[in-house]
């Protein structure tokens, strides 16, 4: 008999990024997730270790992407009740409750295109989604992990007991809104979707001839799953641009994304976007405003880009990102971590 929503195992996962490599001992949430790693994939068989874990160094890292396709890993389906348990743990310590919620949702989603498409699509399981582990909690060394299937990728780093990275950072939703059935009305990106629109909505005239780039939407985020992010075009309305109530506007989107994070890992890469600058954030704009228009939007900083897309089956599928120029999966923290100590790892890293 098919799992209910409601009886779908717990899952997804994120942590945030922080501004440099700090040292010390590990803070209590960075601790807590790597205490509950440790346990997790100590539940695993010695067959799944070896389709679980992969060294840190391995291409696998960067092998990321949003679609429903082929993974590695270990799915939810080939779990053990022990193993969903200690995994939920992990998840727990990984996630905000908002982002926890917001996985789930996405998560859930995989039942309603089952029913709408009927066998005519991919196949649709919420079981589906994959846990990968690379290398392993170390109070010196690098390690990292992954959780990810359709709609849903989310990867971080981290050097010794520090998370340094939880970019790429993706999150989509199809459908945007449920219009039938037992879900009808739920939004899993309703915040990112809401707010957008009210931004570009609440600018002037002159405003919004700067914001709005395009009356076409692009019809997917333009990085797609590159390994590395480009900065796009250096247009729309800036920050410095912007009154103050309209500023607001722009960090509570700009919050939206991060706030996928616990409290104190949200904060430190708000904290990475500050350090950086906001004159110079800017918001550009495709597609209609009204609602039900296929329609994009792009928020760029000197470090980061957010991209969202909802243009697909009638404007009803989103996708949303958060990438970091340098600092996608811990790239340049890493290399200041391989530079001041070299010695150490037994040979450089480029």
């Amino acid at each position: 008999m098919p799992m209910s929503l409601i009886e779908l195992p717990i899952w997804s996962l994120c942590l945030g990024a922080v501004a440099a490599v700090l040292v010390g001992k590990p803070a209590g949430e960075e601790a807590k997730v790597a205490g509950a790693l440790r346990k997790f994939v100590g539940t695993l068989t010695e067959a799944q270790k070896q389709a679980c874990v992969f060294t840190f160094d391995s291409e696998e890292r960067f092998n990321w992407h949003f679609i429903p396709r082929e993974r590695k890993g270990i799915a939810f389906k080939s779990m053990s009740d022990a193993q969903r348990k200690a995994a939920v743990e992990v998840l727990k310590a990984s996630l905000s409750r908002g982002g926890y919620e917001k996985a789930e949702t996405i998560r859930s989603l995989e039942a309603v295109l089952k029913e709408i498409e009927k066998g005519s699509g991919p196949v649709r399981d919420p079981e589906n989604y994959y846990f990968s582990v690379f290398g392993e909690p170390s109070p010196t060394d690098p390690w990292g992990w992954r959780y990810e299937g359709h709609h849903i990728s989310l990867q971080w780093t981290a050097i010794g007991g520090k998370v340094v990275a939880s970019t790429p950072q993706f999150f989509g939703a199809n459908p945007g809104e449920v219009r039938e059935g037992p879900l009808k009305g739920t939004r899993a990106l309703a915040v990112e979707e809401d707010l957008g629109r009210a931004l570009v909505a609440a600018l002037n005239d002159s405003q919004r001839a700067k914001a709005l780039l395009s009356a076409t939407a692009p019809a997917d985020i333009l990085t797609s799953a590159q390994r590395s992010a480009a900065i796009q075009e250096d247009k729309g309305v800036a920050y410095s641009e912007l009154d103050s109530a309209q500023r607001k506007q722009l960090m509570d989107l700009i919050r939206a994304y991060a706030s996928a994070q616990p409290a104190p890992l949200m904060k430190a890469r708000l904290a990475r976007v500050k350090a950086a600058g906001y004159a110079n954030i800017k918001f550009g704009w495709m597609g209609g405003t009204a609602k039900g228009d296929p329609h994009y939007y792009r928020v760029q900083g000197k470090t980061f880009l957010i991209e969202y897309d909802n243009t697909q089956n009638n404007a009803n599928h989103i996708h949303a990102v958060w990438r970091d120029f340098k600092g996608d999966f811990g790239a340049d923290l890493l290399a200041e971590h391989y530079r001041s100590a070299p010695k150490e790892h037994g040979h450089e890293h480029h």
